[in-house]
């Protein structure tokens, strides 16, 4: 009897030390909180499991705390890229020869080396993920915090039709394009097909919804200023995000197209490297975001034919009056996004966007779109938002997403080049995946 009561005891005893929070305070740092201009300096930060419980320049008792001393590093929020695909990181040319265990594989590879390059979170722009979600939010891959639109819409010869020139008409085809069997892509035509197309995709698990209403540099069907979609399948494919009480992304560069997309509810216009201002003010009066990126046009992805060389260079020759305009209407939803496809090693230098967007914003308006700006952006999809508390701030109740970097950002944000050595500590979700520090 003694030794049954014995053993309850130390199995209440362990039931309560596994009830107590893993607590981790990190000492001695510079903090940028995501949304300020100025660091907080020679402060502490307490991490209880996986929220920030305290940010402070007064101690914190430790008691039961692991102890890191930041050595005066500088602490920023984790990074949010708000335009990734991580689906389709291979040879360009290789596309359409390759199934989806091999691009599960892929996937995985680039999601722990992106989560490395200090992106604890990113938002998946198009491609079949929701396996790769599932498996880092299980712990079983490393990677960021994903949101997660699948396979994007768009109508027959628009930009997400992979069909090759010798595949037969839809109305005459017998199976699928690869990149809709796969789930990467939804190839519509009518406002019926995208309302179906659209609930296909909320049913598998979308954060969000993503859709064309203009050509593509990486498309070769579909010229950049030609629009598409119709006005009635725009509305279809807001109208089932809305349902499900998230929102609609619109790849477009055009202004026709930009118009098309915010005029019929979508909220995140991606690249709108050709728009003018009184179409900003169109998109400013319906409260919708620019998603939009440097690297992609400043680096014309490997393996690209000529002529899509040269509609990134049309893009490029539009880059400096978007950002331009966006500066000088003091436009603050502005998003932080990278949007490489097919090139891996392009995507390796992922952090170089930071730099290029010197031209046009400070430091700290840098820092704040790949943060908190970003971060509100996200949390457009309401509900079906998989991780409901604080993103993108370094405050009390915030996930602790958190990097210690060697350098002050605010004032050479070309540290955040060179990730592999200035990245001192990586922190997702209060678990560490890379620590240099003693």
């Amino acid at each position: 009897m003694r030794s049954l009561i014995l053993a309850l005891v130390f199995a209440s005893t362990a039931v309560a030390e596994q009830d107590e929070p893993t607590r981790t305070l990190i000492t001695n740092v510079n903090v940028f909180d995501g949304v300020s201009d100025r660091l907080i300096e020679g402060a502490s930060v307490m991490i209880e499991d996986n929220l920030i419980s305290a940010v402070s320049i007064d101690p914190i008792d430790a008691e039961g705390a692991m102890v890191i001393d930041g050595g005066g590093r500088t602490m920023t929020p984790g990074f949010i890229d708000a335009h990734v695909h991580l689906t389709l990181q291979v040879n360009y040319a290789e596309l359409a020869a390759l199934d989806e265990y091999y691009f599960a594989f892929t996937q995985a590879d680039q999601a722990e080396k992106m989560l490395l390059r200090g992106f604890t979170t990113a938002r998946d722009a198009g491609g079949n993920v929701y396996s790769l979600m599932r498996a880092i939010n299980e712990g079983l891959v490393n990677g960021p915090r994903l949101y997660v639109s699948g396979g994007t819409i768009g109508q027959s010869g628009g930009h997400g039709d992979y069909r090759l020139p010798n595949d037969p008409p839809r109305l005459i085809a017998t199976q699928a394009p690869w990149a809709v069997r796969q789930g990467h892509s939804a190839v519509i035509d009518g406002p019926e097909q995208a309302l179906s197309a659209a609930r296909e995709q909320l049913r598998k698990g979308s954060t969000q919804l993503k859709l064309f209403t203009g050509g593509g540099v990486a498309s070769p069907t579909d010229p950049l200023d030609v629009v598409e979609m119709t006005p009635e399948e725009v509305r279809a494919v807001v109208q089932a995000a809305e349902n499900w009480n998230t929102y609609v992304m619109s790849h477009v560069y055009n202004t026709r197209g930009i118009r098309l997309a915010v005029e019929n509810g979508v909220k995140s216009i991606e690249h709108a490297n050709f728009i003018d201002e009184e179409t900003l003010d169109i998109v400013i009066e319906n409260d919708a975001w620019l998603s939009v990126q440097a690297l992609v046009f400043v680096n014309t992805p490997a393996g690209m034919s000529p002529e899509v060389q040269d509609r990134f260079k049309q893009a490029l020759a539009g880059l400096d009056s978007m950002f331009s305009l966006a500066k000088e209407k003091g436009f603050k939803k502005l998003a932080f996004g990278t949007d490489v496809i097919g090139d891996p090693a392009l995507l390796a230098r992922q952090n170089e966007e930071f730099s290029l967007r010197t031209r046009w914003f400070e430091p700290a308006e840098i820092l704040r779109q790949a943060t908190s700006g970003n971060a509100e952006l996200l949390a457009l999809s309401g509900p079906r938002n998989p991780y409901p508390e604080k993103l993108g701030v370094i405050e009390e109740g915030a996930y602790a997403d958190l990097i210690l970097i060697d350098g002050n950002p605010l004032e050479d944000i070309d540290v955040l080049v060179d990730y592999d050595e200035n990245f001192d500590l990586i922190m997702k979700d209060g678990v560490i995946y890379k620590n240099t520090l003693n």
